[in-house]
């Protein structure tokens, strides 16, 4: 003879069943596809962008697991760019934009790039960098995402570079207004 909790655990697995495949009726299910597995990706700056989020930037170094032989030199940082370059400020518009740069500058490369924008009027709906002349010819515009207090992308450095190129930062406000501001790249 069944126990009265050999019966309820039975019960309670026919129910589950029950719920799923009527849950399920009706809807043809896509096969989830497998995960891609991590690769490191060895870029022009350095570093590799394996578990590196820009959207989510924490440049906190991730914790080890047993100190490295004192012979060692010492990891770099997954996020290192090299030195950073403050760019300057402007004003334009309503908008007051600072900019600074990581690293150094090899044509064909791409250059970490940071910019602060405030304004006591106007929102920012989007921000824009590009490397190279104010019209943009040869240079790949790059949309920022917003960070903590900044806006940051990896803009393309073209190849050549252009005489006189720029950092050129479009800011473009809620009402699709846009405002361009140009910053020596202090090479």
């Amino acid at each position: 003879m069944k126990t009265f909790s050999q019966c309820v655990s039975r019960l309670s697995v026919v129910i589950i069943t029950s719920i799923a495949f009527i849950g399920g009726c009706g809807e043809e299910k896509k096969p989830t596809p497998a995960p891609k597995p991590a690769v490191a990706k060895d870029d022009h700056a350095g570093h590799d962008h394996a578990g590196h989020d820009h959207g989510k930037k924490d440049h906190a170094p991730a914790p080890e697991s047993a100190p490295a032989p004192e012979s060692a030199p010492a990891p770099e940082s997954a996020d290192d760019h090299g030195p950073t370059t403050q760019l300057g400020e402007q004003v334009s518009g309503a908008f007051t934009v600072k900019a600074s740069r990581d690293g150094a500058l090899t044509a064909g490369g791409e250059a970490p790039i940071d910019v602060w924008v405030s304004s006591a009027t106007d929102k920012v709906h989007a921000v824009r960098f590009w490397i190279g002349t104010e019209d943009g010819k040869g240079s790949m515009k790059a949309k920022a995402e917003l960070e903590k207090d900044n806006w940051h992308t990896h803009a393309e450095v073209p190849n050549p570079i252009p005489a006189q190129s720029k950092l050129w930062v479009e800011v473009e406000n809620e009402k699709r207004e846009k405002i361009v501001v140009g910053f020596d790249l202090k090479q």
